[in-house]
């Protein structure tokens, strides 16, 4: 493998790593505290999907000469993280993780999809084995999404808002970078515009099944910068949480 393409790789290895890292954590933050006892153990059953997620990318770059998955999920300075701005923000009121949640596992519907179908072998191999885990979010994420946007007057309201606030966000999720251009050059992975394209039918299409209406977005770039290691407020201290008992002892035996 060429070097620029091994860098590029592992770069794109990152930002699918670290997205599933942190959504992870974001979504682990429910445990105890869900709206119904449903949620709380629907979004804790996730978290560990997502998890479990980012740790089989994150091997797969240990398998191209980094570091362990533990080392390079809980190693690493934020700065050096690939996550888009939409996972890092804190998750707020239900409305608003359900609608985050609902705009990221469509995108990663998709987005596994078309992997499946990578010339890279262990990648492709990969996303076809996590499809079979992320259905269930898909249709969690669709079910409750309608079910309360299609409620009272309150739900529908909140959710509105909710979708309002998120969905600018959500257009983080494809930024495009050098690294891509490089793989896209070597059928490893798709384009971003064209995830981007897949994405909004897709919502679209549900949410015409709703009241909910999709708000201009004058400058889908807004929220760019988490693919180049530029990121919001909000990492830097998840980081040092989510590492902490970690970066006292990397050695330690539990």
């Amino acid at each position: 493998m060429k070097p620029e393409v091994l860098s590029a790789l592992k770069n794109y290895l990152f930002q699918l790593a670290d997205d599933e890292l942190i959504i992870g954590h974001r979504n682990s933050e429910w445990t105890g505290i869900g709206p119904i006892l449903e949620e709380d153990i629907a979004f804790a059953s996730m978290a560990q999907d997502e998890i479990g997620h980012a740790q089989a990318f994150y091997l797969l770059i240990h398998e191209l000469g980094e570091q362990d998955p533990d080392t390079l999920a809980f190693y690493r300075s934020y700065s050096m993280f690939r996550c888009c701005q939409l996972v890092e923000y804190p998750i707020g009121e239900y409305d608003f993780s359900l609608t985050r949640h609902f705009l990221y596992d469509i995108q990663e519907m998709i987005r596994l999809k078309a992997l499946s179908q990578s010339k890279y072998e262990p990648l492709a191999n990969l996303a076809s084995k996590l499809i079979r885990e992320e259905k269930y979010h898909y249709m969690h994420a669709v079910t409750w999404f309608q079910q309360l946007t299609n409620g009272g007057e309150e739900a529908r309201i909140r959710m509105q808002n909710a979708f309002n606030f998120t969905y600018p966000l959500a257009f983080s999720l494809f930024e495009p970078t050098d690294y891509h251009t490089i793989l896209v050059q070597e059928s490893y992975i798709p384009a971003e515009q064209e995830l981007e394209k897949q994405w909004l039918q897709e919502i679209q299409a549900i949410t015409q099944k709703t009241p909910i209406v999709i708000p201009e977005v004058p400058n889908k770039t807004l929220y760019y910068g988490g693919r180049v290691c530029k990121h919001s407020e909000h990492l830097e201290p998840l980081v040092n949480e989510m590492s902490e008992v970690f970066v006292i002892d990397p050695t330690a035996k539990w």
